[in-house]
């Protein structure tokens, strides 16, 4: 493996994280963890956070974008 292919590999995951970065961000500003139906319990300086019906709409919407874009790029 040649230098410029490790060099496109590295822009392509540092931009990939980047956009997971933003997506988490304003995901957060949304609301997504926090919706009803997700778990949270907290006992002293113990906490425990399961986001159920935030996986379940993250889920839906993420079918829905890669079934979009599998019937635009065919």
């Amino acid at each position: 493996m040649q230098f410029p292919a490790v060099a496109k590999i590295l822009m392509a995951l540092g931009a990939t994280i980047f956009l997971v970065g933003v997506l988490v961000f304003i995901g957060s500003r949304l609301g997504l963890g926090r919706l009803p139906g997700d778990v949270s319990l907290q006992r002293g300086n113990w906490s425990f956070h399961l986001p159920i019906v935030t996986s379940i709409v993250l889920s839906i919407v993420l079918t829905i974008v890669i079934n979009v874009l599998m019937r635009f790029f065919r």
